[in-house]
């Protein structure tokens, strides 16, 4: 039989332990352990892309794995294998976005056609990666440094001079956040660098839908248009020299 003094003490380090656990949990501490390879993330992505050519995935379903997959990367280890500090050191552009490719043929076990294309986006403060939208194309976004004003609209209607467009997220995004596009989700995104040197990884996978005709090229639009019942916005076509113009 326990005093009560022992019972109380073992039941005060049980709740002090219990503490410890979720206070390291919260902060991620125990990532490092569950967090897969980056070999095995970018097997992973190959895997779910060839889900989505082969339709065993709607587009929003890829959209909900990217999405899970994206959560449990390596950050720090995704960084090393694009060569970001090499990156860093190029000229950003005076207006929009620069574009940097990177290789991925050291990855072991990755095939030669990955199923997606891949690239870097980097702003210097105050530029941005301009309003625009896809057809026929799903598309990730990691975060991998600086602070970034990110904003996402559906597109409800398309007609011949505009688009009518809802907002769906409007929000601040820091390293290692992320956020994903389709056709029927989230489609428009705009985002605006609000510190030094901002960089996003980005992963997209075009043509996935054989029933979808119009081009995969970016559908340049003005959020900011005239505002409609409901939220929802008419947003006028623009060109890309018009949109770098305004947003750039």
């Amino acid at each position: 039989m326990q005093s009560r003094r022992e019972f109380h003490a073992k039941l005060i380090g049980s709740a002090i332990t219990f503490g410890l656990i979720e206070m390291l949990w919260s902060r991620d501490l125990f990532a490092e352990d569950v967090k897969p390879t980056i070999d095995k993330w970018m097997k992973e992505l190959v895997e779910i892309t060839r889900d989505l050519r082969g339709q065993k995935l709607t587009d929003v379903q890829f959209q909900t794995k990217m999405e899970d997959l994206y959560k449990r990367v390596d950050l720090a280890e995704l960084c090393k294998l694009i060569k970001l500090d090499e990156v860093e050191k190029k000229k950003l552009p005076d207006n929009g976005a620069a574009n940097f490719g990177f290789d991925l043929s050291k990855v072991e076990g990755l095939p030669a056609n990955v199923g997606f294309g891949k690239q870097i986006f980097g702003c210097k403060k105050g530029r941005s990666i301009v309003p625009h939208g896809h057809s026929n194309m799903c598309t990730g976004f990691i975060i991998l440094k600086g602070k970034w004003h990110g904003r996402h609209f559906d597109r409800m209607e398309t007609h011949k001079d505009h688009y009518v467009i809802k907002p769906t997220i409007d929000r601040k995004f820091g390293p290692g956040e992320l956020s994903t596009i389709s056709d029927h989700k989230d489609n428009i995104h705009w985002f605006l660098a609000e510190s030094d040197a901002c960089f996003i990884f980005n992963v997209h996978v075009i043509g996935y839908d054989k029933t979808i005709k119009e081009s995969s090229g970016r559908l340049y639009l003005d959020v900011q248009g005239e505002k409609l019942s409901g939220g929802l916005i008419k947003a006028p076509k623009m060109t890309s020299a018009d949109c770098h113009r305004k947003y750039g």
